[in-house]
């Protein structure tokens, strides 16, 4: 299967859970751990412009909006998007931008950014190495990259017919960072997700990795 089928598959799924989206519990309480841990790795300020990869409904980037710039919020998934634009006009926010974006087939935005946050995504995307890249290439230098993700895992989080990463081992995404040319590469686990196995309760950590382009 194609790249280009595995996107279409995948925001076709996002598709069908955007509205119910926000209801989770789960989903509010990991976004704002993951948002109180990007708080504390990078110090926000007003005139950063940033870019939320993978986006969704913004539930990462809304409890950041006060503490940044222009914030662009990317998702390959129409539906989410159009859960972000109701979102961003019913809070009158200014600052936000929704935009329909796969990096591994779309051009690359033209501008560069001090921060790029990505949530519980990179696992979707098949070419790791290359979207280092291209998340490395986004950013301006001295720029801090925000990766929240899954620790590895046994396939059981998804499903074996979900074809996704397992989760990623952290030394190996370090030298995988450290490859595509980003620096001060550090992990902390920040949130953990219990789900019901038939052994019982089973709980999958998530990190965030936090790392800088290198420069001023």
């Amino acid at each position: 299967m194609t790249h280009t089928q595995l996107t279409q598959l995948d925001a076709a799924h996002f598709d069908s859970k955007a509205r119910q989206w926000d209801d989770n519990p789960v989903f509010q309480e990991r976004a704002l751990k993951i948002a109180e841990a990007v708080r504390k790795a990078v110090p926000l300020r007003r005139d950063m412009n940033a870019l939320d990869y993978g986006c969704g409904t913004g539930l990462l980037s809304f409890p950041l909006k006060d503490e940044l710039g222009a914030i662009l919020l990317a998702d390959s998934s129409g539906g989410m998007l159009d859960v972000v634009t109701g979102k961003i006009a019913a809070q009158g926010v200014a600052n936000m931008t929704p935009l329909k974006l796969d990096l591994l087939t779309d051009p690359p935005p033209a501008q560069r950014f001090d921060l790029i946050v990505t949530s519980m995504t990179l696992h979707h995307v098949p070419d790791t190495d290359h979207i280092l890249r291209t998340f490395h290439d986004l950013l301006q230098p001295g720029g801090y990259l925000c990766i929240a993700d899954l620790d590895q895992e046994d396939g059981s989080f998804h499903g074996p017919e979900v074809d996704v990463h397992h989760g990623f081992d952290r030394a190996e995404l370090s030298q995988r960072a450290a490859q595509a040319g980003l620096a001060d590469i550090q992990f902390q686990t920040v949130f953990s997700i219990a789900k019901e196995r038939e052994s019982g309760a089973q709980d999958y950590p998530v990190f965030l990795m936090t790392a800088r382009r290198a420069g001023a």
